[in-house]
């Protein structure tokens, strides 16, 4: 059986400044169930990421500042049932307070997150990509707030990721910067300016003009054509595949659904065995089908 918890692999901060160093980023895969996590571990995933926004569909909820910080914790001690990567867990913008994101920290932090990213989103925050409402960005003192008040009530052990919307907003990239570097200030450990430009060059001209004592962090969900590789070369060194394995699983679910529609049943050849489900959990599990 497994343990309540499988102790973390390795230091994230250390692995981080060594990426720095030698130009190969670490790969973080989206895990919002125990099953994703152990399927992230399995393909040679370095960390794992909590997404808000796979969370929140998991649950049923819009991505705007809904879960509170024990739907994460719960979600956090899953994946570490699992997995032995460390968990990086995405705040949103804790809850746009201070008083929030100290219990945010205090919560995750003892349920064995090894870091947290927080957004300088408005709250109430809408997802990066929507259309149907605007992001607006919060005042950077209160981010700043925020992010030593993490630490506080966080400990020095956890990694703080400073996570500018500038450039979603429509902000310059100057901009973002200045945000950023204000972030690492108030004690982030390393950094993330976000872009949803398609061609990816914003991403790589972001990492040209950063010039900031941290670590730069990618989530390149809107330009995939730009693989670790490139983005390590680029200068960063953390990518993070945000939402991608539940996008493959709901692909996957539509095919499977679509054919017992049609035929009546499920192809067995669509299907993992019985004995995957089981082994999630308790990897000496055997079963018949």
């Amino acid at each position: 059986m497994s343990p309540i918890a499988r102790p973390i692999s390795r230091s994230l901060s250390a692995e981080l400044r060594n990426a720095e160093v030698t130009g190969r980023p670490l790969r973080a895969l989206g895990a919002a169930s125990a099953m994703a996590a152990r399927i992230a571990e399995d393909s040679g995933a370095d960390a794992l990421w909590l997404s808000g926004l796979e969370l929140s569909t998991m649950l049923g909820l819009p991505d705007e500042n809904v879960l509170a910080s024990r739907d994460l914790a719960d979600a956090v001690l899953a994946l570490r049932r699992t997995a032995s990567l460390p968990v990086i867990v995405d705040i949103d913008n804790a809850g746009g307070t201070v008083a929030a994101a100290g219990r945010t920290a205090y919560d995750l932090a003892r349920a064995g997150a090894a870091a947290l990213c927080l957004e300088d989103s408005a709250y109430p925050k809408t997802n990066s990509f929507s259309l149907h409402r605007d992001q607006e960005l919060a005042e950077s003192a209160l981010v700043r707030a925020q992010l030593m008040e993490l630490r506080a009530r966080g400990g020095d052990e956890l990694v703080l990721i400073a996570r500018t919307e500038a450039l979603i907003c429509g902000g310059t990239l100057r901009e973002a910067i200045i945000r950023a570097e204000g972030y690492v200030t108030a004690g982030a450990d390393a950094v993330l300016i976000h872009s949803k430009d398609p061609s990816g060059a914003q991403a790589l001209e972001t990492a040209r003009a950063w010039r900031g004592n941290a670590p730069l962090v990618s989530v390149p969900t809107a330009f995939p054509h730009l693989d670790a590789a490139a983005l390590g070369d680029a200068g960063y060194s953390l990518a993070i595949y945000a939402n991608q394995l539940s996008r493959a699983a709901m692909s996957a679910m539509r095919e499977a659904a679509g054919h017992f529609a049609v035929t009546g049943s499920f192809d067995p050849e669509r299907l993992v065995d019985v004995q995957d489900l089981l082994q999630v959990a308790n990897p000496e599990a055997r079963a018949c089908l």
